[in-house]
């Protein structure tokens, strides 16, 4: 049976972004993240058995708190951890999206996704 366990909607205000005006100001972001189980039974219902999904955010909360110039590098160092500290895990996907980018004209967000 495979078993999903995410966080959708997180927000956060950070300061990454390429240029310098960006890492100042700072922007809102939107996490979706989730880790495929390698196994789940519920036979004794303990919380062991899977990932918390309180852990997922703090991963990603501790990241979003390290400025970056690059989205790809707070996704990458998200996903990286997961794979280190979920023993329990098979796979998993990390979507960012960076709410109204600065671009020149109108863009609704910018989005990085990687998963393994």
């Amino acid at each position: 049976m495979k078993t999903t366990v995410a966080i959708k909607g997180a927000e956060f205000h950070a300061y990454h972004g390429y240029y310098e005006e960006e890492r100042k100001t700072g922007n809102t972001f939107i996490i979706d993240a989730e880790v495929e189980l390698k196994t789940f039974d519920s036979n004794d219902d303990n919380i062991g058995d899977t990932v918390n999904y309180e852990k997922l955010f703090t991963v990603c909360d501790s990241e979003m708190a390290k400025t970056q110039k690059l989205l790809e590098t707070v996704v990458f160092n998200i996903i990286t951890r997961f794979k280190a500290e979920f023993s329990n895990v098979t796979g998993g996907k990390v979507k960012m999206e960076k709410l109204g980018p600065q671009l020149g004209g109108k863009v609704a967000k910018a989005v990085v996704e990687m998963e393994f």
